[in-house]
């Protein structure tokens, strides 16, 4: 098995923190050159708030509270025995966020999508993500980012953890 480049999906659930420990277990038997533990922004509905300025403050919350997340998940990587400089985190922001100009970013249309996107740019050779557990029904109506990339990955292993 080579393992040179690990990606993991994380949401900032309890199922993502699952996946991080379940690398941070791999990380500390076999050398990896990097792990990217990637989060792709998901912003609120609008139509929800009252007024774009509680919209805003409401995107700046979860953004914040989401790098608190990503930031305690390299930790757990490092804890483990991964080097710092091994380990990175991305916040891949949202196109339509009020915080964020770049040429680069998720249109929020497929979640799954992206992250392969970023897998195959950064050339990850496993994809790791959490199961979110939600109901077939759900899964049925609304789709499952987990089922997405296991359905759509191509020239890659994919670990779904549970």
């Amino acid at each position: 098995m080579t393992l040179n480049k690990i990606l993991v999906a994380f949401d900032g659930s309890e199922n993502s923190f699952k996946a991080v420990e379940y690398v941070a277990d791999i990380v500390a038997h076999y050398p990896i050159s990097r792990v990217l533990i990637l989060y792709v922004e998901r912003l609120p509905d609008k139509d929800l708030y009252r007024d774009d300025e509680t919209w805003v403050s409401q995107c700046k919350k979860n953004e914040v509270e989401m790098t608190e997340k990503l930031s305690l998940a390299k930790q757990t990587l490092i804890k483990q025995g991964a080097s710092a400089d091994v380990v990175t985190i991305q916040y891949f922001a949202s196109c339509k966020s009020p915080f964020h100009d770049t040429d680069i970013c998720t249109t929020g249309r497929s979640i799954g999508l992206d992250i392969l996107r970023i897998r195959e740019e950064g050339n990850y050779d496993t994809v790791v993500i959490g199961r979110r557990g939600v109901s077939k029904a759900e899964e049925f109506l609304f789709g499952s980012v987990s089922t997405k990339v296991v359905q759509s990955a191509a020239d890659c292993t994919v670990w779904v953890v549970n």
